[in-house]
């Protein structure tokens, strides 16, 4: 927890710090002269977000227990639609990582997983999941922005499509410790909706993934996992 309040902190400063820069100077001959206002001005930005991760459509008897975090990052192409500036689209890249912990059990035996929760009289340590993603947003953007200011209000929406690179499973019990990378069951695509909405360095952020984390093919008492998320947290827009 520490990290992450670290890295929050110090994202606000950073944000702080440019937003507060509307004008550029520079020094000529011991003169200070100022650059013209660019009426032409994109948006173009690095964001990072930190969340709280929550499984939804959960089979019976699955819970989550401490916290779930996650954590984005990457950088955002401004195209504006008017000439205002004030409405554009924007396509990006970037990176996210998905914590979840909960009360699944997840055992390889001889090449098939077994998915279930663990019995009562079982003690249970940690029993985390970890996901990484490289990530492709894609939103439409409104705000009341000016060429002359970078300080304004913001409600941007948009998808996110995702792409599965790595995903890992540590378990520590009182009867055992299991641990399992790139399990074939989860599902390599993902894609969901989401809104970031705010004014200056702090804006909401919410998404929903639109599809299951888990293949059909796994299942728990015969039932599939068809278990999807939605992140809550906050959003830093970076110019």
């Amino acid at each position: 927890m520490r990290i992450y309040l670290f890295i929050l902190t110090l994202f606000a400063m950073l944000n702080s710090y440019a937003q507060e820069t509307e004008v550029k100077k520079e020094v000529v001959k011991d003169e200070i002269q100022f650059d013209a206002i660019d009426s032409l001005y994109r948006e173009d930005q690095f964001y990072f977000n930190i969340t709280y991760n929550a499984l939804q459509r959960r089979p019976d008897g699955i819970t989550q227990n401490k916290l779930s975090p996650g954590l984005g990052f990457g950088f955002l192409r401004d195209m504006p639609v008017n000439k205002k500036r004030t409405v554009s689209i924007a396509a990006g890249l970037g990176y996210s990582l998905g914590i979840y912990n909960q009360n699944l059990s997840i055992r390889d035996l001889g090449g098939v997983n077994e998915y279930k929760i663990f019995d009562a009289d079982v003690s249970v340590s940690k029993n985390r999941l970890s996901l990484h993603y490289v990530d492709l947003p894609i939103e439409f953007r409104w705000r009341d922005s000016k060429p002359d200011s970078h300080i304004f209000w913001r409600i941007y929406t948009g998808i996110k499509l995702s792409y599965l690179f790595y995903n890992q499973y540590k378990s520590q019990t009182s009867v055992d410790s299991f641990k399992m990378s790139n399990n074939k069951d989860f599902n390599q695509f993902h894609y969901g909706v989401y809104v970031a909405a705010g004014w200056n360095t702090w804006n909401f952020y919410a998404y929903y993934g639109l599809n299951p984390l888990l293949k059909s093919s796994a299942k728990i008492d015969n039932q599939s996992i068809d278990m999807n998320t939605t992140n809550f947290g906050l959003m830093f827009y970076i110019l």
